[in-house]
């Protein structure tokens, strides 16, 4: 397979994005978050075909499946995104040096961006909003479970992007094989920076074979800590919250860690779990409290507690001091979202300073960021969830008189 001739088209297609104005890219955004509505039906058998393909007891189904209330979700966080402030053009660091030459930093776009994913259609929009209103153009490589969901969603852009004399190359789809993905990480000179959306195994595999610049999304194993002084009703609506939402998100609570003089509290934190039949993988000393009152309940293998479940499945973990949950956390955790529950604000203090990340809010649009392109997990560049200012870069730009180096 060769994608030479896909990428080099968006190549073109990027450059005269960058000069669009901020008004003409959410222009295109307004008309496509209508279009997404008036074409519901159409998305969603497309969807219905994916859907048929899958078993619902898998993990990523509640993932891949859209309903008449996602879609308008997405439509809605598209308007979000082409009402958000233009990330283009911003400029800082402006200084002028001894010789008078006048120097500043001003934001500007990637240029293209690619995308692997799997089975999620929502970023489909997701990634072509955020890439078009700050000035990106983007190529997906979409997981085989979605294929005819994310193709529905081209064909519905390209039309929009022909409609506002826009060039449907700005965003392209490649096939669903491994060999585009290939094709895609070696795509030296076309490709600007790639951002792998999926699990673990996905997400190294990009980082192990990519030849392009790549913003590594880690997978979510999420921990809640329920200390010594954690207050026990706001714990029960925490934990159950964040682990039966939405099983299958990045976000959701994969182990709860409890303080070993709080583990009386712990079948109270777990009884609305059994309510929605979540298996829990227990250690020893948690499995001793919950068997009497928990039906659903396993020991514990080490394997449980680094486990993104996606799925209604939890561990438990009991700890002797805040110390061992951050060490806990630390050897398990993926950097991702994190939360404490505890009155003592000294303890939250240090939960804070030495954990990686926040609760189950990390979310570019509980964040007020509109969509997100994916959340970053590594320390070098964007760090959370990725929204417009995350798609830009910056350039120096020098203006003089003539000056010359001595």
């Amino acid at each position: 397979m060769q994608l030479t001739d896909t990428f080099q088209r968006v190549k073109q297609a990027s450059r005269a994005l960058a000069r669009l104005s901020d008004s003409q890219r959410s222009d295109v955004l307004m008309a496509l978050s209508d279009a997404i509505r008036a074409g519901k039906d159409s998305l969603l058998e497309a969807n219905a075909r994916d859907l048929a393909r899958m078993d619902p007891s898998h993990p990523l189904y509640d993932r891949l499946q859209l309903t008449p209330a996602r879609l308008d979700a997405i439509a809605s966080d598209m308007r979000h995104v082409a009402l958000l402030p233009s990330p283009l053009g911003m400029v800082f660091d402006r200084r002028t040096l001894p010789n008078g030459l006048r120097l500043h930093r001003v934001t500007v776009p990637f240029g293209v961006i690619g995308v692997v994913y799997e089975a999620r259609p929502n970023v489909t929009y997701d990634v072509f909003s955020l890439c078009l209103k700050s000035g990106n153009a983007c190529v997906l490589k979409g997981g085989k479970d979605a294929d005819e969901s994310n193709r529905a969603a081209l064909t519905l852009i390209h039309e929009v992007l022909r409609q506002k004399g826009v060039s449907p190359d700005v965003v392209a789809l490649l096939p669903a094989t491994h060999e585009a993905t290939g094709e895609m990480l070696g795509a030296v000179g076309y490709i600007d920076v790639c951002i792998p959306r999926g699990g673990r195994r996905l997400i190294d595999f990009v980082r192990d074979n990519a030849r392009v610049p790549v913003i590594e999304t880690g997978a979510g194993v999420v921990n809640t800590y329920f200390d010594l002084d954690g207050d026990l009703d706001m714990g029960r609506a925490i934990v159950t919250n964040a682990k039966t939402r939405r099983v299958s998100v990045c976000n959701a609570l994969d182990c709860l860690i409890i303080h070993r003089e709080r583990i009386w509290s712990l079948p109270a934190l777990c009884e609305q779990l059994a309510e929605k039949h979540v298996t829990i993988y227990a250690d020893d000393e948690a499995y001793k409290v919950l068997a009497p009152f928990y039906p659903h309940l396993e020991h514990a293998t080490p394997d449980a507690f680094g486990t993104e479940f996606m799925d209604y499945k939890m561990a438990v973990k009991t700890v002797g001091s805040l110390d061992e949950a951050l060490q806990h956390i630390a050897r398990y955790g993926s950097g991702h979202s994190e939360a404490i529950i505890t009155r003592d604000e000294q303890a939250a203090r240090r939960f804070q300073s030495e954990v990686d990340a926040p609760t189950s809010f990390t979310d570019g649009a509980q964040f007020g960021l509109g969509a997100e392109i994916g959340i970053s997990t590594q320390k070098l560049g964007p760090r959370g969830p990725m929204g417009l200012r995350e798609m830009t870069t910056y350039k120096w730009i020098i203006e003089g008189e003539g000056q010359t180096r001595p």
